[in-house]
């Protein structure tokens, strides 16, 4: 096992990084390990010769700042890599980073990522090799194994040390501390991501209760939160409590974002937009109403079918 790092840096981790690495991981393992329907076509056509890689290892740079002592992680990007030399492809990553300069002038590579339960003696010579870029550079290493009984993040970021063994000097990898740093935007994303799809493998309708659930606590809790700010104001304006010029600035500031609503456009334009949502609800109800009925006449006559063969009686429909 590595040891712990001495460096005393501080270590933030975006969601995307993470993110970003399993979407890498993912997509490297369904092409090596396609769906049982096309494996067995394909292997009828290669005379049964399938390389089937049960878990790819997946390479990539993570770039982001350095402040001071504190090392914020903010995104990453995907390498290619060469298994007969064990090095990465220089070329790409130079046009790669270059591209992310143009969009992130900020952003500097941190170092590289790649995925395993621990980090190996190779990995040493992938971290050295980047070593130009940033003479410390930090390696994360995200566990795809599945463990139901671990509760933190399958995600070790590791530094490079110096230590003398057997005196002579080597590097090692030594594991560090981080925390999960989030901005608005990646908690909405990482929220969709974790209702895009039930854990159940529920349906569309599933999916439909689930999303108009959260709305409706959503609104609740806006509701709730404006009627505590309205008691609050109106108990400021009756001289209950002593007034607060500075929360008032700040409700005058929130009204102010609000759109006005009490046109007549806004009113003809809500109308048509609720009675189209009313008509196709109610379209997709006769919908669902008559699909049931007709399969409901047909199971009748299908029964109804079997007795008059034997009694010589017609069909109801």
């Amino acid at each position: 096992m590595a040891p712990s790092s001495s460096s005393g840096l501080t270590f933030k981790l975006h969601p995307l990084v993470i993110v970003n690495i399993s979407d890498h991981y993912t997509r490297v393992k369904t092409q090596f390990n396609p769906p049982p329907s096309l494996c067995a076509t394909e292997n009828a056509s290669n005379n049964g010769e399938a390389m089937l890689q049960p878990n790819p290892r997946v390479y990539g740079c993570v770039i982001g700042v350095q402040r001071g002592r504190t090392v914020e992680i903010f995104n990453s990007f995907e390498l290619l890599f060469d298994p007969s030399t064990d090095t990465l492809d220089r070329s790409f990553l130079e046009k790669k980073q270059e591209l992310y300069k143009k969009v992130f002038p900020d952003f500097y590579v941190l170092g590289w990522y790649s995925t395993g339960s621990d980090a190996e003696e190779s990995d040493m010579l992938i971290h050295k090799a980047l070593m130009d870029i940033n003479e410390s550079p930090v390696y994360v290493l995200l566990n795809p194994a599945i463990n139901h009984a671990q509760k933190d993040l399958p995600v070790t970021i590791y530094e490079s040390e110096l230590h003398v063994i057997d005196g002579i000097p080597q590097l090692i990898f030594a594991h560090t501390s981080y925390t999960i740093e989030t901005v608005e935007a990646e908690r909405i994303s990482v929220d969709h991501v974790a209702h895009l799809k039930p854990s159940d493998g529920g349906s569309a309708a599933t999916q439909l209760a689930a999303h108009l659930t959260g709305i409706h606590s959503a609104i609740k809790m806006l509701n709730s939160r404006i009627r505590v700010l309205h008691q609050y104001l109106a108990a400021m304006d009756k001289g209950d409590i002593p007034c607060d010029n500075s929360l008032l600035r700040q409700v005058s500031s929130l009204l102010r974002r609000l759109p006005a609503m009490e046109s007549e456009r806004f009113q003809d334009n809500f109308l048509m937009e609720y009675n189209d949502k009313l008509l196709v609800t109610y379209l997709a109800m006769i919908t669902n109403c008559t699909s049931t009925m007709n399969e409901m006449v047909d199971k009748f006559n299908t029964a109804y079918d079997r007795n008059s063969r034997r009694g010589g009686r017609t069909a109801f429909m």
